[in-house]
Order: structure tokens, then C-alpha cells, then sequence
């Protein structure tokens, strides 16, 4: 078979034509207004909601009971986690405002001997999940959430999502990124919560 140099140019110059013309067809809403497909301006600052916002409010109800699988793929029942006040912290490695607090969440959980951090991962693998949150200084337990079970029983959509839950396993506040002073205040809160079940 001979190939034909000008022939391959000239279908290759009709396909782009064509596609062009179909995506250009295709920019319209319907209304003859064309769509705005530009990006935000670059130097400006994003910010990422503070208080779970979008999230279902869960202050008040138990802490659900689902299952989880720690780093070495065993299941871990959240009702085997109770008995103890827990910082559950869901979160992921793509989630920039996830990102930021994790340093803030390793600092504090180093300060406190009286409460039991919990990282729950909803996305990425066990062993991404462990480099990411170690290259920030945390070391206590992660767990995976594979079914999105816990993220779905607290009705997270925005993350991160922070639930404190008492010993007998109430879920007495919940945030969405906080830093260091503010996870030390979260803390004692919970903690007076704490108090109240003795």
C-alpha cells in the first residue's frame, strides 16, 4: 500500500476543520449567549469554606457505625474506635485546605494525651494516604474509608471534615479546617462534653 503524503495532510486538515467547527457550534447556551469558559485571575486568593460548609449537620447524633480498613487492610469497626473522646478527621491528599491543617492536627495531637486523633482518608491508597500525612507529622492511626461509608453517614461533601465525638460515641461538633488554636478550642469543648458524661 502506497501512502499519500499530501492525501494524509489534507484529511487531517478537514478532521481539524471539522472539529473546530463543531466545538465552535457547540459554545452556545442555547440563549445566543456565548459561554465564559476563562479561569479566575490568577493572583486571586482562593478560599475554602472554614465551618463544613455544605455539609449535613451532624452536632448531636451518634457517630455511625461503619466499617474502615487500617493501613494493613483489616477491618476496623468506628464502634471499636468509641470508649475514648476522638478528633475523626476525613480528609484526602488532593484537598488543598486538607493539606494546610494536617501540620496543625500532628502539633496538637502531640499536646494532648486525653483524646485519640483519627485520620480517616476517603480517596487515595494506603500508602499515599501514609507518605502524605507523614511528611506533615502525623502519627496516629489512619484508617481508609474504600466505601466512603463514614463520609456518607455524616454526610460529608466538603472537606476536610472534623468530628468531635465523645467517649460514649456522640458527636458533639464538627468543623471544616481548622488550625492549631482553633482545634485547641474545639478540643476543650469537647472535653467539657467529655466531662458531663461522668
Amino acid at each position: 500500500m502506497k501512502i499519500r503524503p499530501r492525501l494524509l495532510v489534507g484529511s487531517l486538515l478537514v478532521a481539524v476543520v471539522v472539529i473546530v467547527a463543531f466545538a465552535w457550534t457547540q459554545r452556545s447556551d442555547g440563549t445566543g449567549d456565548q459561554l465564559d469558559a476563562r479561569l479566575t485571575d490568577p493572583g486571586a486568593v482562593v478560599t475554602y469554606p472554614n465551618d463544613g460548609l455544605g455539609n449535613q449537620s451532624v452536632e448531636g447524633t451518634p457517630f455511625p457505625d461503619v466499617t474502615l480498613a487500617d493501613a494493613a487492610g483489616n477491618d476496623v469497626t468506628t464502634a471499636d474506635l468509641l470508649g475514648e473522646p476522638l478528633v475523626v478527621n476525613l480528609w484526602f491528599t488532593t484537598c488543598p485546605p486538607c493539606a494546610k491543617e494536617l501540620p496543625a492536627f500532628a502539633e496538637v495531637d502531640a499536646e494532648r494525651d486525653d483524646v485519640r486523633f483519627i485520620g480517616v482518608n476517603t480517596i487515595d491508597s494506603v500508602e499515599a494516604m501514609e507518605r502524605f500525612a507523614g511528611e506533615r507529622g502525623v502519627q496516629y492511626d489512619l484508617y481508609r474509608d474504600e466505601f466512603a461509608e463514614l463520609a456518607d453517614g455524616v454526610g460529608a461533601v466538603a472537606f476536610p471534615v472534623t468530628l468531635f465525638v465523645t467517649s460514649d460515641g456522640t458527636i458533639v461538633d464538627q468543623s471544616g479546617a481548622l488550625d492549631a488554636n482553633e482545634l485547641r478550642t474545639k478540643i476543650d469543648q469537647l472535653m467539657v462534653e467529655e466531662s458531663k458524661l461522668s
